[in-house]
């Protein structure tokens, strides 16, 4: 992973990001957190980050980029030069699933979606699901011959490297937790025990994606060093997946804290396919940066 030095140990500046995916426009939610990560930067005299998660291809596109510096700079918003796009370190990540490879906590999952709800369905409703509500992926191949799967790669067959939980959870410390500022859905705070195994196997690369969000994100976070991960509580289990790939990478743990969504008229959060609730949309409409600050506090976030 010598791609991405780490920074130094020794930099006592609190480091914020804001880490949007340009697969579609803001919506009001990514502006609470772009607006909390900025203020706290600002507040505390650190620093805030833009970190682009374009490592999908078939997602990503550079219209929806440019809609996002043109967003943020109109809230009034300003951000580090260079913006780090995942799609420039490709190699970076690829070094870290090798790695993981390596200490033998992966292995090739070929299942279809399909094949896993056939599974699921077969079960009669009986089967573990992950925090999101997601059927965990069948563990049967861990086991697969080695050779075989590799014969199965070499032939073209798609497939995702996945986590073997068991095998990671035995590799990293019996207590494992994060630190929380904010707080959990159910408002969990102070130290909050990490327990990855909620999420199964969880894919950590795909043909089409050379790393997952779990993956990248805390590769991201560790070789930029950010020392502060904000974001909406809809990542807060998940936190448990970072921390623990955290430490088998021997990666430092940020701090979390994670802040309340915006939902919509329906009880949900907020969908990026939603037009009436785009930054966008609210600037066409006459509405300033300042209401927008206003109107995010009316549904009850405090800006620093």
């Amino acid at each position: 992973m010598a791609e991405d030095p780490m920074p130094s140990a020794l930099s006592k500046n609190r480091v914020f990001r804001f880490a949007p995916s340009p697969n579609g426009l803001l919506h009001l939610g990514h502006a609470v957190s772009a607006i909390l990560n900025h203020d706290l930067a600002a507040a505390s005299g650190g620093r805030f980050l833009l970190r682009m998660e374009d490592i999908d291809p078939a997602r990503s596109r550079p219209e929806f980029e440019d809609a996002i510096y043109r967003d943020l700079a109109w809230l009034g918003l300003e951000w580090e030069q260079p913006v780090r796009r995942q799609s420039e370190h490709v190699a970076f990540y690829g070094a870290a699933l090798e790695r993981l490879k390596e200490m033998g906590v992966l292995y090739p999952g070929f299942l279809s979606r399909g094949e896993v709800k056939a599974r699921v369905e077969a079960a009669g409703g009986d089967w573990p699901r992950d925090p999101d509500g997601a059927p965990l992926y069948p563990t049967d191949e861990r086991s697969l011959d080695r050779g075989q799967a590799l014969d199965w790669i070499a032939a073209g067959r798609q497939h995702a490297w996945r986590l073997d939980m068991d095998k990671a959870r035995a590799l990293a410390p019996a207590l494992l937790e994060w630190q929380e500022t904010g707080a959990g859905p159910d408002g969990e705070t102070g130290s909050v025990p990490a327990r990855p195994e909620r999420w199964g196997d969880v894919i950590l690369s795909r043909p089409d994606a050379p790393a997952s969000y779990h993956l990248a994100v805390v590769l991201d976070d560790a070789a930029q060093g950010v020392t502060d991960v904000v974001r909406g509580q809809d990542l807060f289990h998940a936190t448990a997946v970072h921390r623990l790939l955290q430490c088998l990478l021997g990666l430092p743990a940020p701090t979390y804290r994670h802040h309340g969504l915006v939902l919509g008229a329906d009880g949900r959060k907020l969908s990026k396919s939603n037009q009436d609730t785009g930054i966008a949309a609210y600037r066409e409409r006459g509405v300033s940066p300042a209401g927008i600050r206003a109107l995010l506090t009316g549904y009850g976030f405090v800006f620093d």
